[in-house]
């Protein structure tokens, strides 16, 4: 059965700068709205975590580039205060009991700081290990990249998995900002990488413990993750 309200944790990136360019970033604004709206639409509770706490920098490319998504212009406008008073990731250690699943914002950020995040990387082997729904968008996949089950082994090895891909890194022009290459060290730590069949395209991979562990490829995979994950809730 499906809880009657489910309770989502969703994490931010705490990382404002990207590479060694001295350009802003952060997390993406439409994969966050997106898959909110899904979420808020379905009655979801939801808190707000990301490294540091605080205020969570939102990416100011992401709000040009979708200044004419409605949904998007809405959670700007509307909903601030969700990235502008975050918890600490920290304080939820031990708590995947009191939530239903776990979701990563992407954006550039989570590259830089959440990949290698000690907290984060427990925290997801604690969501997954306990059945829940542990899931990211875009470059928030990179969470995955160094996560390991208490056995030792990648939490990723032999899965499937999507996250942004190397041809659009490069059509962005950022291959070369990266500290990696996300679909390269997806498959490092053994998953099994597929995208859509066109850059840009909507992919959502459900795999893992009952089709628990999801990932969406791109912000145009946002607000389908946000419904993928509400129906691996039921």
């Amino acid at each position: 059965m499906a809880p009657s309200t489910p309770k989502i944790l969703i994490i931010l990136t705490s990382h404002s700068k990207m590479g060694n360019t001295g350009n802003p970033t952060g997390w993406y604004l439409p994969e966050f709205a997106h898959p909110y709206y899904k979420f808020y639409a379905a009655g979801a509770q939801m808190t707000i975590a990301s490294p540091k706490g605080g205020e969570a920098p939102l990416d100011p490319s992401s709000v040009e580039m979708f200044k004419e998504d409605k949904e998007a212009v809405k959670f700007l406008k509307e909903e601030e205060g969700l990235w502008k008073n975050t918890r600490k990731l920290s304080e939820f250690l031990g708590k995947a009991g009191e939530f239903d699943g776990v979701f990563y914002v992407g954006g550039h950020g989570p590259m830089f700081d959440l990949a290698t995040d000690e907290d984060s990387i427990k925290l997801i082997r604690e969501f997954y290990e306990a059945g829940k729904v542990t899931s990211a968008v875009c470059h928030g996949p990179a969470v995955f990249v160094n996560a390991k089950l208490s056995d030792g082994s990648y939490l990723l090895h032999g899965q499937e998995v999507t996250g942004f891909s190397n041809a659009e890194e490069d059509q962005v022009g950022l291959s070369s900002a990266m500290p990696f290459m996300l679909e390269d060290k997806l498959k490092a730590a053994g998953g099994k990488y597929v995208k859509a069949d066109e850059a840009w395209g909507v992919k959502v991979v459900s795999s893992g413990k009952n089709g628990k562990l999801i990932t969406g490829q791109n912000p145009s995979s946002a607000g389908a993750i946000g419904e993928a994950i509400l129906k691996a809730l039921q």
